[in-house]
């Protein structure tokens, strides 16, 4: 496993008040490739909401897994034109999510490391939230 630097940049519209929220976190994470999938691994922290949790990402071609185990649990997949629903677990109780995604667009580079990813999808948590969101997520040494 090699260490990397991570910056996830979250913008988060709601459909309804049409306003908007922005999250980034910027973390120390380990990188590193299995069979031909790359996996990022980093521990979520306080500005996220989640500490407590352990982060994965599995990139694989234009498809990208998210998964969550710890304080918050959950598996969001991102594959271009595919609906995705899920359950999302919080120290508070469960909810069903469930995601469409427009896009997702990977860029690796092996070396020096550097990896692009850009994700927008549509969200619903059943009698909550509806929104549209995208997520930057990219990845250095």
């Amino acid at each position: 496993m090699n260490k990397a630097i991570i910056n996830i940049r979250t913008t988060q519209v709601d459909i309804n008040t049409k306003q908007d929220e922005v999250i980034e976190l910027i973390t120390e994470g380990k990188f590193y490739k299995k069979s031909d999938a790359y996996y990022l691994v980093y521990d979520e922290s306080e500005i996220s909401g989640m500490q407590g949790t352990t982060t994965t990402l599995k990139i694989k071609d234009n498809q990208v897994v998210l998964r969550r185990l710890g304080s918050n649990s959950s598996t969001m997949e991102f594959e271009k034109n595919k609906r995705h629903r899920t359950q999302y677990k919080t120290p508070y109780g469960s909810m069903t999510m469930e995601m469409l995604t427009k896009s997702v667009d990977v860029y690796i580079k092996e070396e020096p490391l550097e990896i692009d990813i850009i994700i927008e999808y549509d969200i619903l948590i059943k009698n909550m939230f509806e929104g549209k969101n995208s997520m930057h997520i990219t990845v250095n040494k």
